[in-house]
């Protein structure tokens, strides 16, 4: 515990881009509080609606979106989101101006933003958190890794959700060969814990990230689960108002789960099906669960993923056109991720404030 925080207010701030950013960031808050700091947590969207969910007591306060939205071809991903780059610049740029009257109405004597570019200030210290050091785009991921740098160089200091050793679990998205970058590399960062409960599910299915791409998974999954022998347990993703479960045959259908159902539900299956989202992964190397992986359509980082821990031989993948129910059987052929033990000193890290 820090006794020399003296309650100083750290303004944690994810991206919304799907659910991952948001979860990986309640592990920080919880430190944040174990260490006498305030955490005001700032967002958009289906994160800020987590994170409310999660910390219904602390103060929440809304960004502008960067209105993020996924092609229905996912060849069509790259040019999406070029297209959406003017609303992305201006929402970063509206962030600046609103960040900086922050600081100065509610106090904040520190900033955590997870891959929110407009959330910093040359003021007060200012923290990123991202496992893209290297940013997948295809042909131009040259470029935009090196405008991402720029960005991170500003900073403070960067931590990355992962290990700096050989075995890891981001490979070259958060490992650079030469860099003048200040650097902490924290180990895997999960909400969830293992726990020795009896098996419930033969399997879980959980959906996230941004539409449409989220629902024409469901809509495919929903149609793939009616071959499945066994008990399945299917998150949609969707978060509401209120907690809706619907029990169809052999498959309990909920929309969305808190992390304290979540975690149990995650220990009471025996197999795992989901996207390559990073927050996934290290959720599921903390709970040492046997996945499959769909990765989202034209997502480079989740393919990249998908495709190095296949290579691995750790967790098998398909693409979500040609993924078929069947193909679940060849997670027996694959090891699992690997078990990376890995304590934060978060006493260290918030020397910082």
């Amino acid at each position: 515990m820090n006794l020399d925080s003296e309650n100083k207010t750290i303004l944690i701030a994810p991206l919304n881009w799907g659910l991952g950013h948001a979860t990986r960031c309640i592990p920080i808050i919880k430190a944040l509080q174990e260490n006498n700091f305030t955490p005001i947590v700032a967002s958009d969207g289906i994160a800020l609606e987590l994170l409310r969910k999660e910390f219904p007591y602390l103060k929440m306060l809304e960004l502008p979106s960067y209105q993020i939205e996924y092609a229905k071809n996912g060849k069509n991903f790259k040019w999406k989101l070029i297209k959406n780059l003017p609303k992305m610049i201006e929402a970063i740029r509206e962030e600046k101006n609103i960040i900086t009257k922050w600081i100065r109405k509610y106090g904040i004597d520190g900033i955590i933003s997870d891959n929110r570019l407009g959330v910093f200030s040359d003021k007060i210290p200012s923290v990123f958190i991202t496992h893209q050091l290297n940013v997948m785009t295809g042909n131009t991921t040259w470029i935009t890794s090196k405008l991402h740098q720029k960005i991170i160089k500003k900073y403070n200091v960067c931590w990355i959700p992962d290990v700096d050793e050989t075995l890891n679990l981001t490979g070259k998205l958060g490992h650079l060969e030469n860099n003048s970058l200040n650097l902490s590399y924290l180990g895997p960062l999960s909400r969830m814990h293992k726990m020795p409960l009896p098996l419930q599910y033969d399997l879980m299915i959980v959906l996230s990230g941004p539409e449409p791409q989220r629902g024409l998974l469901e809509t495919h999954l929903t149609e793939e689960i009616k071959r499945f022998e066994g008990k399945v347990v299917f998150i949609k993703g969707i978060i509401e108002k209120e907690q809706k479960k619907e029990q169809i045959g052999n498959v309990t259908y909920y929309n969305f789960m808190k992390t304290r159902q979540l975690e149990q539900t995650f220990n009471e299956s025996k197999k795992v099906l989901c996207r390559s989202g990073y927050t996934t992964i290290m959720d599921l190397v903390k709970l040492n669960k046997k996945a499959f992986f769909i990765p989202t359509p034209g997502q480079y980082e989740q393919i990249y993923l998908a495709e190095k821990l296949q290579n691995d031989g750790l967790v098998p993948y398909a693409t979500q056109e040609n993924f078929r129910i069947e193909d679940l059987s060849k997670i027996e052929d694959f090891k699992g991720l690997p078990a990376i033990e890995s304590t934060v000193n978060w006493e260290e890290l918030f020397k910082i404030f």
